[in-house]
Order: structure tokens, then sequence, then C-alpha cells
């Protein structure tokens, strides 16, 4: 049987302390345990080690697959956090692990320069932009602080293989235009759940023009429109990327690699099946904005630069845009200008060997002298931490990934994402600007395939201790992708003394600041599509269930917001049914939190839920699942592992 890419990569790292490999080709739907190449975690290795050592773990299964990083919170200074630190590299120091400290740069980044990743590999990272890792031909995508654990105790993790969305590219970038426009050009255009959960495999004559900075640039930010991989075969521009970096001194990669690579690539098989296919010219696209606060909102830059939006910082940083081609294009913009009066621009590589070449090249001497502000080579203002975050009333314009309500400061500021060159121009104009380009709009080329291939429904069968009814009270979230920046702020992520009482007295507080006070315990969520979009923390989930939460319903979800929820032993449902009766009955309500005194009652044996005398039927949680609420997470399950000497 033809497979995917992601298919055949799942079947080549299928875990070997698991029953012999199947006897059929492994297709999408299917329950694995792969054993991942790498796995990096950065500052929240601190979590990580605390799950670790509390399943009672102690030596790490094989100490050279995990990938210390420290970039998240680097400009905090604190005696905690520099404790944190310490703490995190002495663990790996100890274990023989690779460890990058503070100022190094961007996990990702240095996971992809230093060799870690490679093509036809499974490399995962406790960070929601693993997909990155897929611009190299590796299946790269995020797993959850539980799962690390679990990598770092067993070498192994589960996965559900994903359905495949083949987007074929053709044509070629115009000058002024970027991968950064790309990915928001397919953000915008396919927002309605085309690539949600799905890996995306990119191909087409298209792909051979894009350089391997603008593939990074795509690849990262699948992640924001709402795949669980994006993947870029490997040909010419992959091997040079290879090459440059045996050339420059990384002995991770091998000659005999690179060769075995140009002779047979990984590739999927001819005749695989997609789930859909999308159709992209690239001659096509101009540069593009999304936002302000969410992604899937994209405007192009002809039409947002005739609003003369005012603009007080701008950013040029992230593990999306701060790459030797971003800062270059950068540069150019910014060469023999100056900052506009009352504008801030903060800059950061993604790494201190691409700061490094860039004062070489004469790109930060431009900075410089046009004014900007320089930051280490980390994430920093990304994920609102350190200097630079946006203040009450402010608009912000960012290369970053992400523009979520108070994620890069103030909840009520604005923030904008854009290319490198459109940051660099708007910053010197003091408005949103850049490269004028006609406004003529891209038409959707989407193609749906039949569902031979679907992914797997498994029979209804509630195992023992398995809740077979709950009953709660309605609450119902009005909003579709709702993120998890909206579910537990970046205030308190990185921070490890949260009691669970805090948790839930500050949960959903960038979403509706009055939540927390509103909810009890026992009541039932019910929200929109693509809930818990985002990152990858787990507090997202444990926050609800520190709030007494017993059940989330939506009409989709993240599926990284899935792993951790039944990482952590909490139930959820995907309900769209229920969801459009809710939308269509409260949608002219402006409320964030609706609670009309309602009770639900769901029954998971009959694959039932009772609302108003209404039935809505559903399938419940998979065999998986359902065991790991019965014991409580993956933490207990890994812990009865270690116990019993598997794995």
């Amino acid at each position: 049987m033809a497979q995917t890419i992601v298919e055949k990569i799942a079947q080549a790292s299928l875990s070997g302390a698991k029953e012999a490999a199947p006897q059929r080709e492994l297709k999408a739907g299917d329950f694995v345990s792969l054993q991942p190449h790498r796995v990096m975690t950065h500052d929240n290795s601190a979590a990580v080690l605390n799950k670790f050592e509390a399943i009672g773990a102690s030596k790490l299964a094989n100490a050279e697959q995990v990938v210390f990083t420290l970039d998240h919170d680097i400009q905090n200074r604190s005696e905690a956090n520099l404790a944190k630190y310490a703490r995190i590299e002495a663990f790996a120091k100890a274990q023989g692990s690779a460890f990058y400290p503070a100022g190094s740069g961007i996990g990702h980044q240095r996971m992809v320069e230093d060799g870690h990743v490679l093509p036809g590999t499974v490399c995962v990272a406790s960070d929601s932009h693993s997909n990155m890792y897929g611009a190299l031909g590796a299946l790269g995508t995020p797993v959850v602080r539980t799962d690390a654990a679990a990598i770092w105790a067993t070498g192994e993790f589960w996965w559900v293989i994903p359905h495949t969305v083949q987007v074929v590219l053709t044509g070629r970038l115009r000058p002024g235009v970027s991968g950064k426009d790309v990915i928001l050009t397919l953000c915008g255009l396919y927002n309605q759940g085309e690539a949600l959960n799905a890996a995306v495999e990119f191909s087409g004559e298209g792909v051979a023009s894009l350089s391997m900075d603008a593939r990074l640039s795509i690849a990262n930010m699948t992640t924001e429109w709402g795949a669980l991989v994006g993947w870029f075969p490997v040909d010419e521009v992959t091997l040079a990327f290879f090459e440059g970096r045996r050339a420059a001194g990384v002995t991770r990669v091998r000659e005999e690699q690179l060769a075995a690579w140009r002779q047979d690539p990984p590739r999927p098989d001819a005749g695989a099946h997609y789930a859909a296919r999308i159709e992209l010219d690239l001659s096509g696209v101009t540069p593009q904005l999304a936002g302000p606060d969410v992604v899937q909102k994209v405007t192009s830059l002809a039409e947002m630069a005739s609003r003369q939006v005012k603009v007080h910082k701008a950013y040029l940083l992230s593990c999306v845009n701060s790459r030797s081609e971003d800062l270059q294009a950068a540069a150019h913009v910014l060469k023999g200008k100056h900052v506009a009066e009352g504008v801030t621009l903060y800059v950061a590589a993604a790494s201190g060997e691409i700061e490094a070449r860039a004062r070489e090249e004469g790109s930060w001497k431009i900075f410089e002298e046009a004014g900007a502000t320089f930051l280490p080579p980390s994430c920093g203002p990304c994920i609102g931490l350190g200097q630079g975050l946006l203040e009450a009333g402010e608009v912000g314009i960012s290369a970053t990934n992400r523009n979520f309500k108070g994620r890069m400061g103030s909840a009520e500021a604005a923030c904008y994402l854009a290319s490198p060159e459109v940051v660099a121009a708007s910053a010197v104009a003091g408005v949103i600007a850049g490269p004028a380009f006609s406004t003529d709009a891209l038409e959707r080329c989407y193609e749906v395939f039949d569902a031979a291939r679907a992914e797997t429904q498994e029979a209804t069968e509630i195992l023992e201790g398995f809740p077979t009814q709950l009953e709660g009270r309605l609450v119902y979230l009005p909003a579709d992708n709702l993120n998890t920046d909206g579910i537990y702020g970046k205030d308190y992520t990185y921070r490890e003394d949260m009691t669970r009482e805090q948790m839930a007295a500050v949960v959903m507080e960038n979403y509706d600041p009055s939540f927390a006070e509103r909810v009890c315990e026992g009541d039932v969520i019910v929200s929109g599509k693509n809930f818990g979009t985002g990152s990858s923390r787990e507090q997202a989930v444990t926050a609800l269930q520190a709030k007494g939460v017993p059940l989330v319903i939506a009409a989709s979800f993240s599926q990284t917001y899935l792993r951790n929820a039944f990482n952590n032993g909490f139930l959820c449902l995907e309900l769209p049914e229920l969801c459009a009766a809710l939308q269509e009955r409260y949608g002219d309500r402006e409320q964030k939190t609706i609670i009309d005194e309602e009770m639900i009652s769901v029954d998971f044996a009959a694959g039932e839920l009772c609302l108003n005398d209404t039935i809505y039927r559903f399938t419940s949680p998979s065999r998986v699942a359902q065991e790991l609420v019965v014991v409580g997470g993956i933490e207990r399950l890994v812990q009865q592992k270690l116990v019993a000497g598997v794995g």
C-alpha cells in the first residue's frame, strides 16, 4: 500500500520496546509508539525534570536523544531563574546530553544548525514550533511536557498518525515577497480548518525556488495554520544546507549520509493517499499582514498601508524570522535610514552564529546606525518576556509567529505579523508600510478527496475505571481558535511555584477576566473550533483541572491540546453539532462567557449527550485516551512501566 511521507517515517521510527512492527503499512489514524531521533526541551526543562523525578526515573534512556536549550526567559536575572537554569545545566551535563546555555540562540535554530535534525527522522520538542524541522525533510512535530518526561525515561512516546494535506507550489516568488508571506497567505486563504491537525506536505516545481531560510519560516508557521507537521522534500537546496553545515564544522552530518540522501532522498510513495490538495502559485503571493490578535485574519500590505496604522514598536526576532536572509532583507530596507521618532525597533538574531555572521556582513552595523535596540539571541518579547513588551494602547508590528492578545505584553495592545522587510519599512515610516504591490487577491484552490483512507474510528468500548456518565452546568465560550495564551497567560507559564489554587484563580484571564469568579467546580465547558490552539504549555489543561472543570467539549481541538489533556488524564470531546446549535442560539450575545444554569448530561457508554431534551451522539475517546484517563495520566503510566522494568 502506498504511503505518505509521514506514514513512511513513522513506520521507520516505530519503538523497539513495543511488539514487532505491524505486518501491514501504517496509515492515518493509527496509534503508534515512536522512538524520536531527538527531543529538545528549553526553559520548560525544569518542569519536565520535575515530572521525570516524580515518576522515579534518574537516568535518561538515551542521553544522545535529548537536547537542552535555554532560550525563553534569558533576560530574567532573578535568583530563582538563575537557579533554575543552573539546575537544568547540571542535569544535562551529568547525563551527558547536548546543552546550549542562555545566549547561544533559540533552541529550534540550534537544532537545525548543529545537525540534530536529519532528513527522514522523527525530531520533536516540547514546543509547538517543532514543525520547523520539516524544512529539512524530517518529521518535526511538537510533544508536551509529559511526553518529554516519558521520552527521557523510556525513549518513546505515543502518537496518532495524522492525515496528510498536499500543498502544491508552482511559480516563484517576486522580489520583495518572502516565505513569511507564503505562510501568511495560506493561513488567511485557508482558515476554515483545512490544515487542522494535519501533516502538510509541500511539493511541486515551486519548492525548488524557495531558499532554506524561506522553508524554515514556512514550516515553522504551519503550526499557526493548525498543522502538526510541515514537511518539505529533500532536494538540492536541502543538500546544500547540510554541505554548508559540514563546512562549518558540524560533525553530526556525515558524508555518507549526504550521499545516501542524494541517491535516495526520503519521499512519499507514488499513489499515496492525501486527504486534500491545495495549490498555490507563488508568483501571485504579495506581502501580507496578520492580525491584530489572531493569525487567521490576514490582509494584504497594499490595503493595510492605505489605512496609515501608526506603529509604536517593531520586532525583528524569533525562531521564524531572524536568520541571515531575514536580517539581510531588513538591513537592505534600513540602509541609510533611521527608525521613525516614537518607534522602537528591537532586533535579535536566532543564534549567536547568525549574529556573528550579521556583524561580519555589515547588517548589524546598519541596524545600529538606524537606531535599533539589540536583544540577545533568544525568544524574549515573542513570548512576552524581558525587554520591549507592548504597553496598553500601543501597536506593534512583528516578524514573530504569534500575535495573540496579551502574548507580547498588554492585552490592551494590538500586534500585526509581517515579513522582516515590512517590519523594517514600517519602523522607518512610523506606520505600516512596505513595497508596493497590486491588490489582486489569490483564489482558493482546494480539493478534498474520498475518505477511503480516512482516520480510523475505534468502536466505543468503555474501559473499567473510565467514567460512564457525567453531569455539569453548561459554560459556553463562543469563540473559535481559543488559544493557550487566552487560557493561561505568559506571566505564569514559566513559574514553577504556582499552586493549583493560584492556577485556578488566573485561568482564562486573557480571554475573560471574569471567568475564574463565575465558573464553579463541576461546570462543563463548550467552545468552538480549534480549541487550545497555540503553544504546547500544559497549564492550559491543568489550570482548568485545578478549577474543577471535568470536561471540555469543542467543535474541534488542537491535537497538541488533546495530547496535553489526555496525558494529564483530562477529558475532552469533539461534538461539532452541539457547538453549532449553541452558536445559533447565542450568536447575538457579546459575552465572552455565557452561563444560563442549564445542565449537560453525558453518557459515555451510550455515546450520547443530552441538553434541553435534545440528544447529541458522539464517539467516545479512544482506548489509548481512556487508558490515560483511568491511570491518571502519562506520568503514572510511565511510572508503572519503570517499576515493571519495561522501556
